[in-house]
């Protein structure tokens, strides 16, 4: 008892100075921002945000996992920036969706947070300035892309700023639990496609009707002793609700890609994405000639995807995102050359790369 009770002690002089430590880079923190105002320069630098957290990881020696330090110190950066200047984020909502669990996980507890019901307005909220920020989602390892969200950035001129990866695990709910009950089944697109299987085998027959989110869903099903939410665990505890059945994703790695959208685009981290839209030429050869400069300066493609481009009949935007930032040579050099062969480009943001 005289050994743990010593070794006690020492945790306690070690929270001590820990306790100490955060309040003196508080300090710090509140006097860059203090600077930063009077300069005139944006109070938020997700670029730097980046810079902080690669460093720590490679400092970390262990036993200390880098997955809990970088939490930790997101919550450090909110209170950071809560004192000096809150940031506002609008998300996709209502409470308890994924992408409002993605956007806490990036900024924090004590960042305000604007529940948007549709992709159009989260990035209305940030057109407006009513917003620093918007959070939305962007694909699935399973289902595949957001269209909407692709559909919404032809019109818009915000910035991608960042990106999230959650991964993310769906719940069958209800009012009852039982699957008996269960006459009809709401959920967003995107949730449906990753259980497809699953509801397919287990409630063949039940028609699945979409919503605008996870969220909204269980909200509905909430109201309905007849209906089920493919929804999220946090769902379950904020609507009370029953889990029928956890974990039906068809897949268990099961991740969801969410971008942070903004008036403008972070500065190079050097672990960087850049994303751009356009449309080309209608003749012979067209995608391979945009797609060449790519290969030639050893530029690596991480996705491609086409819409329609809602303006003329068969003709179609190309969304591409890639390795690097705009600021490196290779990068700036292959758009160029590839602005040739298109009729319209617009580099939609350069942004730290998602581990």
């Amino acid at each position: 008892m005289d050994e743990i009770k010593k070794l006690r002690e020492e945790i306690n002089n070690i929270d001590a100075h820990i306790l100490d430590l955060l309040n003196k880079r508080t300090e710090v923190a509140l006097e860059v921002g203090k600077t930063k105002k009077d300069k005139q320069i944006t109070p938020h630098s997700p670029d730097r945000e980046v810079e902080i957290l690669q460093r720590l990881e490679q400092l970390n020696p262990g036993p200390f996992p880098n997955s809990v330090l970088k939490a930790i110190y997101r919550e450090i950066f909110s209170v950071s920036i809560s004192l000096r200047q809150p940031l506002k984020i609008a998300y996709l909502g209502p409470s308890a969706t994924f992408t409002h669990l993605a956007a806490q996980r990036q900024f924090g507890l004590l960042t305000e947070y604007k529940s948007e019901s549709t992709i159009k307005g989260v990035f209305e909220a940030v057109e407006r300035e009513e917003c620093h920020y918007g959070v939305v989602p962007i694909e699935n390892s399973t289902a595949g892309v957001v269209n909407y969200t692709l559909d919404v950035f032809i019109d818009s001129e915000l910035k991608i700023a960042s990106e999230i990866m959650l991964e993310v695990s769906h719940n069958l709910l209800s009012k009852t639990g039982k699957k008996l009950d269960i006459k009809k089944i709401y959920s967003f697109p995107q949730a449906t496609a990753q259980c497809r299987g699953w509801l397919e085998e287990n409630l063949p027959g039940i028609p699945v009707i979409e919503e605008m989110s996870t969220a909204a869903a269980a909200e509905r099903v909430s109201k309905d002793p007849g209906a089920a939410a493919v929804a999220s665990e946090l769902a379950a505890s904020i609507y009370n609700l029953q889990f029928v059945e956890k974990g039906i994703e068809d897949r268990k790695y099961n991740y969801t890609r969410f971008l942070i959208i903004a008036k403008d685009f972070p500065a190079k981290t050097g672990k960087d994405k850049t994303s751009i839209m356009f449309s080309i030429k209608d003749k012979a050869g067209a995608l391979y000639a945009i797609l060449k400069p790519f290969a030639k300066h050893k530029i690596n493609l991480k996705k491609i995807e086409s819409r329609p481009s809602r303006r003329k009949a068969w003709e179609y935007i190309f969304f591409v995102d890639m390795e690097g930032h705009i600021e490196d040579k290779k990068v700036k050099k292959a758009i160029d050359e590839i602005k040739k062969e298109c009729l319209y480009l617009k580099v939609l943001g350069s942004y730290p790369s998602a581990d």
